[in-house]
């Protein structure tokens, strides 16, 4: 029986399965995206499809730590959209 990935959200901290949550993926060429096939190149970070981790991933600014780099504001509005705009 094959194990399923499992991932840990950067904003709570909660592991779960990698299907369940969202990937951001910062490019080689410094762009950044939402991995919905979970295997584009490049750094990945996790985050749960919950409006209280886009919350909280925004207020701790948790992808600059990640991606140990300043990433810009538009990118956590781009991610919030894509989450919340999915459960409204």
């Amino acid at each position: 029986m094959k194990n399923k990935p499992v991932r840990t959200c950067i904003a709570c901290r909660k592991e779960a399965d990698k299907s369940e949550l969202l990937r951001i993926v910062r490019t080689p060429d410094g762009k950044y995206v939402v991995d919905v096939t979970g295997k584009a190149n490049g750094r990945g970070a996790y985050v749960c499809k919950t409006k209280e981790c886009v919350e909280k991933l925004t207020k701790t600014r948790a992808l600059n730590r990640v991606f140990k780099c300043e990433v810009p504001s538009e990118v956590y509005a781009f991610v919030g959209e894509e989450i919340l705009g999915k459960k409204e």
